[in-house]
């Protein structure tokens, strides 16, 4: 154990043994040794990306004595500054998936199909290998796993989605200040039709129009992020900038 004194008390906090980071490693290691050059390339890259996402993000579920240590880490200075997963261990890894898969892969990552579907796989496995090495609870573990079997599956998807809405959309309107821009969520579809429930409203608006192979790409409950427009007694899609899952 590596113990830092919280700069206001001088008391000592203590860093994880393993740490997140060291798991990571480990994990990688094995990785190594079985996928090919290709899969782990992806890998790699997977586990990159959920680590930013714990050291940008995670540090909101810590508890106060969690979070005080996380704090005096931060403000440290030289080899005594350390991000989230050089802190905390590994018990903080499964619990925060569904915020690395739900949230920073959709709407802070810029990626292609293959490694969106990557995000879901190898959350899985990584899943999979903690329980294994009895890092995670099974009942954590499967948790895990089937949220990143649903990203393998949707966040392809959402992304299909995405950049067919907005092809759809370019150059066929101008934007007006009357347009309804939000975060709407899809509350029903149907062959060539949808329907959006925007935040904090009572009722959906539409049907709105859209071939049917962007209809099939659709899901209830997903949330997509536009601006629409009332034409009479229809609605249009004006411009799309996301497909949440």
């Amino acid at each position: 154990m590596q113990d830092i004194s919280h700069q206001s008390t001088g008391e000592p906090l203590t860093i994880a043994n393993p740490t997140i980071s060291d798991v990571f490693d480990a994990y990688l290691v094995e990785q190594h040794a079985k996928l090919s050059a290709n899969d782990y390339d992806h890998c790699k890259a997977v586990i990159g990306l959920l680590g930013h996402s714990l050291d940008g993000y995670a540090y909101q579920s810590l508890d106060d004595d969690e979070s005080a240590l996380w704090e005096a880490c931060q403000d440290a200075e030289g080899d005594q500054h350390k991000e989230f997963c050089e802190i905390f261990g590994p018990d903080h890894i499964l619990p925060n998936i569904y915020e690395f898969l739900g949230y920073f892969m959709v709407r802070k990552v810029v990626a292609d199909q293959v490694l969106l579907r990557a995000a879901g796989t190898v959350t899985q496995d990584l899943a999979k290998w903690m329980a294994e090495k009895e890092y995670a609870t099974p009942e954590e573990s499967w948790d895990a796993i089937q949220r990143g079997a649903d990203a393998a599956r949707d966040l392809p998807q959402a992304a299909r989605l995405c950049n067919l809405l907005y092809d759809l959309s370019l150059g066929s309107f101008s934007q007006r200040d009357t347009d309804i821009q939000d975060q709407f969520d899809i509350v029903r579809v149907m062959p060539g039709k949808i329907w959006l429930k925007g935040f904090g409203d009572d009722s959906a608006v539409g049907p709105i129009t859209l071939p049917v192979k962007a209809t099939k790409l659709c899901r209830v409950g997903w949330t997509i992020s536009c601006a629409i427009r009332k034409t009479g007694k229809k609605y249009v899609l004006v411009e799309a900038w996301g497909v949440y899952p």
